[in-house]
């Protein structure tokens, strides 16, 4: 399996448990070039992210890599001193983690973090070039801000900007785009393949999206239970898949052009929640301006948009969550309180939230079980032994191994973690449902399963409104769409309308960076 040729050759990598010597990762193996860039996929828990960790010779508490070889030039990685191996992870290795808050320091400026990984000898117009490469200003007033003071978009791309700077020979990215808008996700996309093209470096981008997968990759590695099932060039995987698993996870890929007849039945002509010219801001800023619509029984509403279009303000204001400056919410005609606290307990139940981040919304010291019962608790529907039945039923709806109902959050995936968020939101069978990108972590085939449920729980008459960036899942639920830039609706109507025939510019550009495995998989 090692070829001379190769910048990066990986040769019988196992990682397993230090518990019971049970393996995370069997005997993976493949080899890359310079400048190569290969896609890791996989269903949550495959062992992707693991795997990542292990060729910098890394792993997370509880588990141990057993045996098998990373060599970079020649050089195993797994044979040098801890000293020599931490004066490697950064010169010669580096990683980007999914979520940038765990690269960055919030305490320290932007401009502190890049000089702490700038080699000796370089100044700080290294620092300058590469933000510029990556789309950032380079300016003093820009290396003056803390992460706090940035988009997540603009984290990321700092993160990246750290990876790069040192000019390392092998990068690990770990769904670096997740939950990033599809705008912000293109740019980081072709600023990554312009960077290990300029750089000759060695890239691994892990990823549960084929689509992004498809745009980014030469070669493409699919994980199953910790193994290599199939590997091979990125046009050949994700055009002609050998392996039935891999044919199984394009399956589950929602496509920006596919057939409408997947989507729900059509909803009832009652309305169950209407918004009337809703307003609201932070301070003296205002983010949604005038933003009315009508929300029927059985009916999916998206709302799309960039980073920073008011999507979040919104859903966030009909709830409850967040005080509306002027406008209406009213829920069977009855006008709902601006604040969640001052609605009475049958509106609460009526209306239920799902937050984008699993990380922050689910209690880290709550069971998995005790955080999915925690609204039957405080809404007074059920204890006991009746609420453990409900909790379980909410937990096989949204295929999460009842096993888990006992552990931590901590003690999961993000993917399942995401699940349990799911589950908490349709615990106490609410009539609406909000979604803020709920499936945005999720791999394709988990995604595919919850889209699945959320189109019976729309033909059993739930309502949703689901925000998201992903234009082809809104091809795959919704029945209308809101297109929300700087806070104003500029574009609505019935999905088929919008996506086949789009009026407004800025929605024809959400589409243009939609990734299609079928418009991309030859695209490298």
């Amino acid at each position: 399996m090692i070829i001379n040729e190769s910048r990066i050759a990986v040769d019988g990598l196992r990682i397993e448990r230090e518990a019971d010597g049970s393996p995370i990762v069997g005997g993976a193996s493949f080899s890359l070039r310079a400048g190569e860039v290969l896609g890791v996929v996989g269903e949550s828990g495959s062992g992707k992210s693991t795997m990542g960790l292990g060729l910098l010779g890394f792993t997370k508490p509880g588990a141990r890599i057993s045996a098998g070889a990373v060599l970079i030039d020649g050089v195993d990685v797994m044979s040098l001193s801890a000293e020599a191996l931490r004066e490697a992870r950064g010169a010669r290795m580096a990683y980007v983690p999914q979520d940038p808050g765990m690269s960055l320091n919030p305490a320290l400026t932007i401009g502190r973090q890049l000089h702490e990984v700038l080699p000796r000898g370089e100044s700080v117009a290294r620092i300058r070039d590469v933000l510029a490469e990556v789309g950032l200003p380079g300016d003093d007033l820009f290396l003056g801000r803390k992460p706090g003071q940035l988009s997540g978009g603009q984290q990321q791309r700092v993160g990246i900007a750290m990876a790069v700077i040192p000019r390392p020979d092998l990068i690990v990215l770990d769904e670096p785009t997740t939950g990033l808008d599809v705008t912000t996700q293109a740019m980081v996309l072709e600023m990554v393949t312009a960077l290990t093209r300029e750089y000759r470096m060695t890239a691994v981008y892990i990823s549960h999206d084929l689509g992004v997968i498809s745009q980014v990759a030469d070669s493409v590695a699919v994980l199953l239970d910790g193994q290599i099932v199939e590997y091979g060039p990125a046009s050949a995987v994700l055009r002609n898949p050998e392996d039935e698993y891999t044919r199984m996870l394009m399956r589950s890929v929602p496509s920006l052009h596919g057939d409408a007849a997947v989507r729900a039945v059509a909803p009832k002509n009652t309305v169950l929640l209407s918004v009337k010219g809703l307003e609201a801001g932070y301070g003296r800023t205002k983010i949604l301006h005038d933003v009315s619509f009508d929300l029927h029984e059985g009916e999916c509403v998206a709302v799309v948009g960039e980073s920073g279009s008011g999507k979040s303000t919104l859903s966030r204001s009909i709830i409850g969550l967040h005080r509306r400056d002027s406008g209406t919410v009213e829920l069977d005609g009855v006008a709902l309180a601006s604040a969640v606290t001052r609605r009475d307990t049958r509106q609460r139940r009526a209306m239920q939230y799902v937050f984008q981040n699993p990380y922050a919304s689910l209690q880290p010291r709550r069971t998995v079980g005790e955080s999915i019962a925690l609204p039957l608790r405080t809404l007074g529907i059920a204890r006991g032994e009746e609420a453990r039945r409900m909790v379980r039923e909410a937990a096989e709806r949204v295929r999460l191994d009842p096993a888990l109902l006992e552990k931590y959050p901590a003690e999961l995936s993000g993917g399942q973690r995401q699940r349990v968020a799911i589950a908490r939101g349709l615990v106490c069978n609410p009539r609406v449902l909000v979604c803020d990108e709920v499936t945005s972590a999720l791999d394709v085939s988990v995604q595919a399963a919850v889209l699945d449920l959320l189109r019976e729980l729309l033909a059993d008459g739930l309502s949703i409104i689901f925000v998201t960036h992903n234009m082809a899942v809104v091809n795959q639920i919704s029945h209308r769409v809101l297109v929300v830039k700087n806070g104003v609706v500029v574009e609505e109507g019935s999905t088929d309308a919008v996506l086949r025939h789009p009026v407004d510019e800025y929605t024809r550009l959400l589409m243009s960076h939609t990734f299609d495995i079928d418009d991309h998989a030859s695209a490298r």
